[in-house]
């Protein structure tokens, strides 16, 4: 029986979020990314006018959780620090870039090139 395939991907933050309780949240979970995910920021007036906002709005999104908290909103992801945001950014590229997961390298015996599959991150 094949594997299912993955769509939803653990992660720790290097930092955590600290919420108004002063609680830090670290684990969560981020999803892969629909085309509707991509478009909508896009009418955000946030994003109109500042387009380094979209990442917010984005990310936003796709992090359905964040330790004990019931979803994550854009002025929690304006909260992350940024060691967190960058992680999250690496993270959603890794996921939802096809090539990401591979990279090519050539053998150094014979000088052929070809692709090798990156571990994902999460496992399978």
């Amino acid at each position: 029986m094949q594997a299912l395939p993955q769509f939803e991907f653990p992660f720790e933050l290097p930092r955590g979020y600290v919420d108004a309780y002063g609680v830090v949240h670290r684990e969560g979970v981020m999803r892969l990314a629909t085309a509707m995910d991509e478009i909508t920021p896009l009418r955000d007036p946030r994003v109109r006018a500042n387009e380094a906002y979209l990442v917010v709005v984005l990310l936003s999104q796709v992090i359905t959780r964040l330790g004990s908290l019931p979803r994550v909103t854009p002025e929690m992801v304006e909260g992350f620090f940024a060691a967190d945001l960058a992680y999250l950014q690496d993270l959603y590229q890794q996921l939802n870039d096809p090539q990401a997961g591979f990279l090519t390298v050539i053998c150094p015996n014979c000088g052929h090139e070809f692709d090798e599959e990156i571990p994902m991150p999460g496992g399978s």
